[in-house]
């Protein structure tokens, strides 16, 4: 039995149930495939499910605003893909009268569809013989192969995908593709594989050589980022607030957050109201404290923010403010989605 035979027979048996697997229509397999990079699949189901009720054709998510579409996608993480998403939308209603294009060559024209998305919705959805390489994949073959080439430069890229070029199935690419993916997320486990159980471990130069924790090889990213966050949760007698929109081309585009006031290093609080007038348009704050004695670091990819957040209390009336059921109605971060409910259940 072939490699792409038995990686098909393996899926057949243990296929998980998931809800694009319903369809093999583009847009639900788009949908699907931009919401799980990055993205662990019992993250992305139940956002998947949300998105397909109030947007169940690409006519529906172009219609819609970019804060209804930021706003559903909330706590996802990654927020270019929503805004990547979105526009792609626009286009395929505009250009393609609602149909995607069918080769990966046009699907590689879109916003936000690079390799991997590309060779998804064309294998799957147009049945067209195009390799998925993965970070499931990536780890499935260079394991199995012994293959030490580095799967984040360039030449390994390339060798990679010539790769799965050749050993993928010809007969049955959109269950094989699918079934690679899967081998890798349950079977293949960066972390205590199922080796023992596993159909490809005659021949998998890994196990036969007790080095499974050496595949794939990276090379080390650069240092973290330290980014230190200080928002200033402004509170006027009437308990409103206020919320601002991010528009510069950095972490959270578009997306909503209190007044902030970005430093090189900590700061404290004679600081914070030493320099509030760079921020705000306030008479004599009434009152300026910490709201937590902690500071909150919150991790992204390529950077972490140590944050603290400063209560304003002003006798000025916010023009524009926000009362506590209205800020639920703006796309925030996660970092400030969580400080809103501690905002409501100290402050309001």
């Amino acid at each position: 039995m072939t490699f792409s035979n038995k990686i098909l027979h393996w899926y057949s048996e243990n296929k998980r149930s998931l809800p694009w697997r319903t369809t093999t229509h583009p847009y639900n397999i788009w949908l699907s495939e931009i919401m799980l990079q990055q993205t662990k699949v019992a993250q992305g189901v139940p956002y998947y499910i949300k998105f397909v009720k109030q947007f169940p054709t690409v006519f529906d998510l172009a219609d819609a605003s970019e804060e209804e579409v930021l706003k559903l996608w909330q706590g996802l993480g990654y927020y270019s893909r929503a805004r990547n998403l979105h526009f792609t939308a626009k286009k395929i209603v505009k250009e393609y009268n609602g149909h995607f294009p069918e080769t990966y060559e046009g699907l590689m024209k879109l916003k936000g569809v690079g390799d991997y998305t590309a060779s998804a919705i064309a294998s799957i959805s147009f049945n067209q013989p195009e390799p998925v390489v993965d970070g499931n994949v990536y780890r499935v073959l260079s394991r199995y192969f012994g293959i030490d080439i580095p799967i984040n430069v360039s030449r390994g890229i390339s060798y990679f995908k010539n790769l799965a070029r050749k050993v993928l199935s010809h007969e049955n690419i959109r269950d094989y593709n699918q079934g690679i993916m899967e081998f890798g997320a349950i079977q293949c486990t960066p972390k205590k594989p199922f080796c023992l159980s596993c159909p490809l471990n005659e021949k998998c130069v890994a196990f036969q050589t007790n080095s499974i924790e050496k595949y794939p090889v990276k090379l080390k990213k650069g240092d973290i980022k330290k980014r230190f966050f200080n928002y200033l949760v402004v509170l006027d007698d009437d308990g409103k607030t206020h919320l601002i929109k991010r528009t510069g081309k950095d972490i959270w585009h578009n997306l909503y957050e209190f007044p902030l006031l970005e430093t090189p290093e900590e700061i404290s609080v004679n600081e914070i109201k030493h320099r509030l007038p760079e921020i705000l348009t306030l008479q004599e704050p009434q009152h300026v404290y910490q709201s937590s004695d902690k500071i909150i670091v919150h991790k992204l990819s390529h950077q972490h923010l140590y944050t603290k957040f400063w209560i304003v209390k002003t006798k000025d009336r916010l023009p524009n403010g926000l009362s506590s059921k209205e800020l639920d109605k703006y796309p925030v971060p996660v970092l400030i989605e969580e400080f809103i409910k501690t905002l409501k259940n100290s402050y309001f």
